[in-house]
């Protein structure tokens, strides 16, 4: 078996730490502002290892959020919606993804 390179990609991005506690749990995640990825920013939720590619328009997906992240509670995950959508940018088409 071979593998075929892809990409090899280095560039310096901006991370943003954030956490937030409730009376249910805590959520620290980082957030990966890069230029790949078509400017989805990585979510990481340090608390669970889990991650994904995170639109403001997938953010405000509560049920996604919730399943993603194993946010129990349907108010947290909107709580986390909304902190999302405002510091993850709204995603625009240029000519070269249409």
């Amino acid at each position: 078996m071979r593998f075929e390179r892809l990409y090899d990609v280095s560039e310096k991005a901006h991370v943003r730490f954030v956490g937030f506690a409730s009376d249910r749990a805590r959520y620290d995640f980082g957030i990966v502002f890069t230029n790949q990825f078509f400017g989805k920013p990585l979510v990481i939720c340090m608390q669970t290892g889990r991650s994904t590619l995170l639109s403001a328009d997938e953010a405000e997906n509560i049920e996604y959020l919730q399943r993603t992240f194993n946010i129990s509670s349907c108010e947290e995950a909107e709580q986390l919606s909304v902190f999302f959508q405002h510091v993850i940018p709204r995603l625009t088409v240029g000519p070269e993804h249409e």
